[in-house]
């Protein structure tokens, strides 16, 4: 088994963006065949035209209709070809259109059905754009707020989360994509409670032993004592206690403008954060370099992972870069780093799976 490489399903995210061209960068890296079988899902074509824009010329395209028909050879991209884009020639890159949201839409779609069906043992995400996916699903009347809601609808996940990584950085969200009133409102014990088992359990499968949980507060200095705020003690502090009643070693409310900063000490493996932004800012902080002196981004990094799904989901930890597509200057490196946290997961499912039978 130490030699065996998982089947990892990558999307190709929205054609009009940079998934292609990072999609063949990263495979460009013989090396990622040493450690797992990729297969892209999406459009053949787009990632023929993203060779020409990277460099690459020499990597075959290789589309095929079924997993079984995969080289899974260094030097070789096999797509699970889905015919999504009808004239490369005239579809435009950088724009939002209807045409670009659908393909988006249809990989990740696929790509699920084949983790769903076994066929695939881990799945990465590259970006899309929420916009024009919606364009495209209004036609029938349907309507995602990003990767994280497809997934858990298409798995019938109803207890689930986002946790973002750079690294051994970690957080989880008790709350994403919604106002940051509604997200105040939503701080409730249960969840609370529910994120920090998901984000527990999310370090046990990467290995992780004993995870060191972190919880952060909602309000200024954790609402001192109830004068900036009850949220703490009415709804964290009892979802803390339930946890450590369960064997979790949470800790906290912790106060928001300091445990990032303890956490990236190693004091703790993972910060539950009761919102989006809260989450979001200290991670890209670390991850998104930008070089002053060359005028360009010096790393692009972070990996963004959907806990409680039955499958593995990760994904690029940023959006489709249009105003960069076609330039072949968008960084891999969230790709990669998609990959290997990926592969850190189903070797950890593995694992236990082994130790369980």
């Amino acid at each position: 088994m130490s030699d065996y490489k998982p089947i990892v399903g990558i999307s190709m995210g929205d054609p009009a963006g940079n998934g292609p061209e990072i999609t063949v960068k990263a495979l460009a890296d013989a090396t990622i065949y040493d450690r797992c079988r990729p297969l892209v899902v999406g459009d053949a074509k787009m990632l023929e035209q993203a060779k020409g824009f990277v460099g690459h010329p020499e990597i075959v395209i290789n589309p095929v209709t079924a997993v079984a028909d995969a080289r899974f050879e260094a030097g070789t991209i096999d797509v699970y070809q889905l015919d999504l884009i009808e004239d490369v020639a005239s579809f435009k890159l950088g724009e939002v259109s209807v045409e670009g949201g659908n393909a988006a839409f249809q990989s990740v779609k696929k790509l699920i059905e084949l983790a769903m069906a076994g066929e695939v043992e881990a799945t990465v995400t590259n970006a899309l754009n929420k916009e024009a996916m919606n364009l495209a699903l209004a036609r029938d009347n349907m309507h995602f707020d990003g990767h994280t809601e497809i997934y858990a609808t298409y798995t019938g996940t109803k207890r689930y989360a986002m946790m973002l990584a750079h690294h051994d950085f970690r957080v989880v969200h008790v709350s994403t994509h919604v106002s940051l009133r509604e997200a105040c409102d939503r701080v409730k014990k249960d969840r609370v409670l529910e994120v920090i088992e998901l984000g527990w359990q999310a370090c046990r499968d990467l290995g992780i032993e004993n995870p060191k949980v972190a919880v952060a507060g909602l309000n200024p200095h954790c609402g001192e004592h109830g004068l900036f705020g009850t949220e703490e003690i009415d709804e964290i502090v009892p979802a803390i206690e339930a946890a450590r009643e369960k064997g979790i070693d949470a800790v906290g409310p912790c106060p928001p403008d300091s445990v990032f900063s303890e956490m990236n000490g190693g004091w703790y493996d993972i910060v539950v954060c009761m919102y989006h932004d809260q989450g979001h800012i200290p991670t890209k902080v670390l991850g998104f370099v930008y070089d002053r002196e060359a005028q360009g981004w010096k790393a692009v990094e972070g990996v963004n992972i959907t806990l409680g799904l039955p499958i593995i989901r990760t994904s690029v930890d940023h959006g489709t870069a249009f105003g960069l597509a076609g330039t072949g200057t968008c960084n891999e490196l969230s790709l990669v780093n998609a990959i290997d946290y990926a592969l850190r997961m189903a070797a950890g499912r593995a694992e236990k799976k082994a130790e369980e039978s």
